[in-house]
């Protein structure tokens, strides 16, 4: 009973243009586009253990008998096929799938395919030897030469019947000076070998001592001409060809192959069947991280030539195929139907026992069994050279080394021989690297490789064995074992002993490397570069909180201080472990507080410390360089004080200098289906206020000053008015009336989180501001004792007075969506608040009252539309 595929379908995956295709006979594909076949019927006696094996995909070429390529995989993969634009057109080719491995020349079991796309012309050059270097501008022909006319096309693969015209550059454009026909198109290309040019010579007339051409491809089956990518019907502008006779000699036209040469094409699909296909890499409970498929995305990739001689013995005075050289010459059509790039030459030999003549045609005729194994099995002969060299250091002395009694001699035996070389072309690329991170003790992570094979490998020497080898330093021994998956441990190379990890501060810099091996004839044949090269970093996470308070008011060396404590989050800053702060500055006029704390953690957050004391000494330094500057800035606050004080204008003003608090950490972090680490930081930075100043102004005193000056043009007045304000405050009654106007800026970073790999996440950017006033009147009255001689028997107060404060502000908010980057205004009036305070003290009874008006004037807030930036 018949097993094996009977049948196969398009899966319906991929471009198929319907009206052109028959079901289950023809199949014609878009071009540059991907459609997937797989099988449909197996015949009656496949078992379900033979649709699990592997199975041989073949694309011929059947009007040669030849195979393309093939490619052999699971039976449930699909085959991909894919048609150059260049390739497509009437050429037709077959695809079928065998279980054995055979072509099926019995049964239509498969399916004719074919590519179509728009016919177009793409490129053109005169050239003087076939598919040369183009001459198109330089070079002057003359007639009677031969001249070649390469086209590249697009659409008319396999087309036979086309024309190509010939015009002249000064003609009408309609009539040619000569056609030509049943022109071909091989491989995509039109290659003609123009042998009659001396023809053209009588139609010119007037001709020119330069004359020029150009092409038009004609197509009879829809009686057009055939455009280029600009709609042009004009090619190769144009040849030139000086007034001069080289030959009179007229011979019919050419068609020409193309000439396949060169290197093969990088990323050009491999089909080797000493192979792997699929590298994956897992580590604990987490999803298998793909390095590797099928040669994408490899960089560096190259194709070393190696030179392959194979050789297979005959017996004495036979041509016969040997059993044993059936097997080696199998292996060797595999790899030659996978590699379009090699040409193989078959070189028959004889030994000297026998007539030297008869031992030539023996040669031969073993060298073309050779071939016959080849063709048959679908290599196409045009790449085959077959050559019988006849004996080996021929001689027909029969008393010397031609004599029968030497037939059984190792030498004689090794004489009677088939030589088939061939140029391998292997595959090498850069090493693939992978990034991950891990404790100072071993955890193992497991490599697995799927379709690895080594069955077919074609090599003589150092086969490849389907092994996985890792190389480390970290090993006392390589590990080196037969097998397609394996579990191995990697760690890193900070030791939990660690005292001093500062080296390690920015954690990608030193890491234990893994080199691992996986090699196949397919990919990465190299066997002395590495497949593959785990980086292993250390797991530590770093974490950083600095402060900086300059002009503190109420400073605690145990508590940072309520009042500038920005985030609530940030409270806790202080009870962690190894911060400390310090009180900078202390002789200086403006205090300055700094604290800070370091510490790292790793091995799975097992091992912990505070590296604080390694920068306090850095800390110190950049906590005096502060200091000077706040006292110049302090020093010209001071003299600008001194100027006011000399005009009498009753104003003061204060700088609010910076108070911010940051808390960062850093790390490593692997990131999902993503080779390199991630270095991901998280920032909390809060500068409340970044900056601000006030502006006071005795209200009072200046109203008197303004009159003053506006009456007498002198502040005497003002100055009597002043004597008489410190003399009522001494006796017990005061009054003032200030206006207090203030301005700040304000900047805040909340949780923001920077990663290398997916870009800035969460958090947002705030900066702020605001402008505003305080009016403050208040009264005071009492028994003041400071002018009697001895003190009341009871103490008598009371105090009045009345508060108005309101500001206008606004923040800008940065920060991100699915949308982009955007920024945020937001407008702000705080409204009108006011205050009344009264409180009367009578020696030790003390009574107060306050009453607020929250929103005398309702406050307001605008948000503004978003603006993107993208």
């Amino acid at each position: 009973m018949a097993k094996g595929v009977k049948r196969i379908k398009w899966t319906g995956k991929g471009k198929v243009i319907s009206n052109l295709s028959t079901p289950n006979k023809k199949v014609v594909i878009a071009g540059d586009q991907e459609v997937f076949f797989e099988v449909d019927l197996w015949y009656e006696g496949t078992t379900e253990a033979d649709k699990k094996k592997d199975i041989t995909w073949i694309l011929q070429d059947r009007k040669k008998n030849t195979i393309i390529v093939q490619r052999i995989h699971s039976a449930n993969v699909p085959q991909r096929i894919s048609i150059p634009n260049a390739l497509c057109g009437p050429f037709e080719y077959y695809i079928e799938a065998s279980l054995s491995g055979n072509r099926d020349v019995i049964n239509q079991t498969g399916l004719v395919v074919r590519g179509h796309c728009p016919a177009k012309i793409v490129s053109s050059k005169w050239c003087t030897t076939n598919d040369g270097k183009d001459v198109t501008k330089e070079h002057l022909f003359k007639y009677g030469e031969t001249i070649y006319l390469n086209l590249m096309t697009e659409g008319l693969n396999g087309n036979l019947n086309l024309t190509v015209d010939i015009f002249r550059k000064s003609g009408d454009g309609k009539t040619p000076l000569h056609r030509y026909t049943s022109v071909d198109v091989i491989d995509g290309e039109i290659n003609l070998a123009l042998k009659n040019t001396f023809s053209w010579y009588p139609k010119l007339m007037g001709i020119k001592e330069t004359e020029e051409f150009y092409v038009k491809v004609f197509d009879p089956a829809i009686k057009l001409y055939i455009p280029n990518g600009k709609d042009e019907t004009k090619h190769a502008c144009y040849l030139k060809i000086n007034k001069k006779i080289a030959s009179q000699e007229v011979k019919p036209p050419t068609n020409l192959s193309p000439l396949k040469t060169g290197d093969p094409d990088k990323n050009k699909e491999r089909h080797e069947l000493c192979r792997f296909e699929i590298i994956e890499i897992t580590e604990s409970k987490k999803t298998p991280i793909r390095l590797f498929d099928n040669g994408e995305k490899l960089k560096n990739v190259s194709n070393p030539k190696t030179p392959i001689l194979k050789t297979i013995l005959f017996d004495f005075e036979k041509y016969d195929i040997t059993t044993e050289a059936k097997t080696t010459l199998n292996n060797v059509l595999q790899y030659l139907l996978g590699s379009q790039h090699s040409y193989i030459r078959i070189d028959g030999h004889a030994c000297v026992i026998g007539k030297e003549q008869y031992n030539q045609k023996l040669s031969q005729q073993r060298s073309d069994a050779v071939k016959k194994i080849f063709t048959d099995g679908g290599l196409d002969g045009s790449r085959i050279v077959s050559i019988g060299r006849g004996e080996v250091n021929p001689t027909d002395d029969k008393k010397g080394r031609d004599n029968i009694k030497y037939k059984s001699d190792k030498e004689y035996i090794e004489n009677r021989r088939v030589d088939i070389t061939f140029d391998s072309y292997g595959h090498d690329a850069q090493t693939v690297v992978y990034e991950t991170i891990a404790p100072s003790t071993n955890k193992n992570i497991t490599i697995d490789i799927t379709e690895y094979q080594n069955k077919g490998c074609f090599r003589e020497k150092g086969k490849h064995k389907k092994n996985i080898t890792i190389n480390s330093t970290e090993y006392t021994k390589a590990i080196d074992q037969v097998t397609n998956k394996l579990d191995f441990p990697i760690k890193s190379n900070l030791s939990q002993f660690n005292l001093f990890p500062l080296k390690y501060i920015w954690p990608k810099v030193f890491a234990n490397q893994y080199a691992i091996g996986v090699h196949s004839c397919r990919y990465f044949s190299n066997d002395s570069n590495p497949t593959i090269q785990v980086m292993v970093y250390p797991d530590i996470k770093w974490e950083l909180a600095f402060e900086l308070k300059i002009d503190v008011k109420d400073y605690s060396h145990t508590n940072m201080p309520v009042e500038y404590r920005i985030f609530e989050k940030h409270q806790k800053i202080a009870t962690k472990e190894g911060y400390k702060r310090w009180l900078m500055n202390k002789n200086g006029e403006i205090p300055i507080v700094v604290g800070i704390g370091l510490k790292a953690e790793w091995d799975d957050a097992q091992r912990k410390i505070s590296l604080t004391k390694e920068w306090e000494k850095k800390t110190e330094i950049l906590a005096k360089q502060l200091a000077k500057a706040i006292d110049l800035i302090k020093g010209g606050i001071n003299v600008c004080r001194g100027i006011l004080e000399t005009t009498s204008i009753p104003v003061s003003f204060g700088v609010q200098y910076p108070k911010f608090e940051i808390v960062g950490s850093w790390y490593l972090q692997k990131e999902e289906n993503f080779l390199n680490l991630a270095m991901v930081g998280k920032l909390n930075f809060g500068a409340k206020p970044f900056i601000g100043a006030n502006l006071t102004i005795d209200l009072i005193a200046a109203a008197i000053t303004v009159a003053s000056y506006a009456t007498t043009g002198s502040p005497a007045i003002s100055k009597i008015v002043e004597k008489i304000r410190s003399t009522g405050k001494k006796v017990g009654a005061e009054i003032s009336a200030d206006a207090k106007f203030y301005g700040e800026i304000e900047i805040m970073f909340n949780d923001v989180l920077i990663n290398s790999i997916q870009g800035t996440q969460n958090g947002y950017l705030l900066i702020g501001g605001k402008m505003g006033m305080k009016l403050i009147v208040e009264v005071k009255a009492g028994n003041n004792p400071w002018y009697r001689k001895k003190s009341p028997i009871i103490t008598f107060e009371a105090l009045a007075r009345a508060t108005g404060d309101a500001y206008f502000g606004g923040e800008m908010k940065i920060d991100s969506d699915n949308n982009g980057i955007y920024i945020e205004p937001t407008l702000k009036f705080s409204g009108l608040e006011i205050t009344f305070e009264a409180e009367v003290t009578i020696g030790w009874f003390k009574e107060g009252v306050e009453k607020k008006y929250s929103e005398v004037v309702p406050k307001k807030e605008i948000k503004l539309s978003k603006h993107y930036l993208n």
